[in-house]
């Protein structure tokens, strides 16, 4: 294994677990079937949702899948 191997499955290594992280992080999206039943009433929570800590969390999310996948690419290409 060369260091360049290596240093590349560290760095997939936090990143797997910052993924990890970041998704039971998260709250649930929805109530389940009582949710879906019952329907959703527009409040201030639901309304201001792009400023909540929820939406950069599920940004950050995108954004950390997309490296994964990516460092998934380039690994590939090194072996």
């Amino acid at each position: 294994m060369t260091t360049t191997q290596l240093v590349l499955s560290i760095v997939y290594f936090v990143i797997a677990l910052v993924l990890v992280a970041i998704v039971m992080l998260q709250s649930g999206k929805s109530a389940g079937l009582s949710g879906a039943i019952s329907g959703g009433a527009d409040t201030f929570l639901s309304k201001n949702k792009a400023r909540s800590a929820d939406a950069r969390m599920a940004k950050m999310t995108k954004w950390v899948a997309v490296l994964f996948l990516g460092l998934t690419m380039v690994i590939c290409l090194v072996n």
